[in-house]
């Protein structure tokens, strides 16, 4: 979808990063991201609380407050990278798909690779891909989209640049790439490069910004290059024109409502 129609979302780890400090629920994220200025919401296997089984009331809740879903996320206990867990891993991914299936053009957003376990780290990135590849064959099947987003968090499996080129080798061709451009500055990658090395998997971003030590920052504050990113992705085959933005430093952490709400006015300064 070349030079697609841009859309700003918002993701909720934002308020999931405070723990029990957050005593909330996915009513008040899609209350504090509309209020926002958003138009669409990524919300995770943690957050959606009593919606989980309950698909059609939280399109309900999204409709009445003029937002899409742009993404389920979900992650595991497993890192993706632990043979025996493979077959529950991939019966989660099919919960969260037929759970996504029920929004229109929504994506399932798998977390990065983790190292959990003893053994060859180099072993870990062919069990991690086929937890992948099989992960979107199960999405295809149900006609949704599913990719994988790779983090900077401890024990990731996927932080520099040859992290990335060698899972995506092992990749199917179908499976997708959100790439989060806070966590591929704080791997040390030239982001540029990395997103022309992959654009062929970019459905989605992920948007937040790092100081040059990669210590959180709100947009616009850090090195990112916002207007070159959004170009980059924007002209990515497959880029569904969603831009996700995602706050974890630690003003969000005092008031993420507030960071939020600062952070979609930043884009508007820049003219998106």
């Amino acid at each position: 979808m070349k030079n697609a129609e841009l859309r700003i979302g918002c993701q909720t780890f934002t308020w999931e990063m405070l723990g029990t400090g957050w005593s909330g629920g996915p009513d008040d994220l899609v209350r504090a991201i509309a209020d926002g200025g958003y138009a669409g919401i990524e919300i995770t296997d943690t957050m959606i609380d009593h919606y989980a089984l309950k698909p059609a009331d939280f399109a309900r809740t999204l409709t009445d407050a003029g937002l899409a879903l742009v993404s389920f996320a979900f992650g595991s206990a497993s890192g993706f990278t632990v043979p025996e867990k493979i077959a529950s891993d991939l019966d989660t991914a099919r919960r969260w798909v037929d759970f996504a299936a029920n929004f229109p053009g929504a994506l399932v957003s798998i977390g990065s690779a983790t190292v959990v376990s003893d053994g060859p780290r180099d072993e870990k990135f062919a069990i991690a891909a086929e937890c992948y590849n099989r992960a979107t064959e199960i999405g295809q099947s149900a006609g949704v989209t599913v990719a994988v987003h790779p983090s900077s968090h401890h024990n990731t499996l996927l932080f520099t640049r040859n992290d990335y080129d060698r899972l995506f080798a092992l990749l199917d061709p179908g499976v997708g790439w959100v790439p989060d451009t806070g966590h591929i500055l704080r791997g040390g990658q030239q982001i540029g490069d990395t997103l022309a090395a992959h654009r062929d998997r970019i459905r989605y971003v992920h948007l937040k910004d790092v100081d040059a030590g990669g210590t959180w920052a709100m947009l616009g504050e850090g090195v990112c290059d916002v207007p070159a990113v959004i170009s980059a992705v924007r002209d990515a085959p497959n880029f569904i024109g969603w831009i996700v933005v995602e706050e974890e430093s630690d003003h969000a952490g005092t008031d993420p409502a507030a960071a939020v709400r600062a952070n979609r006015e930043t884009l508007r300064r820049l003219g998106f």
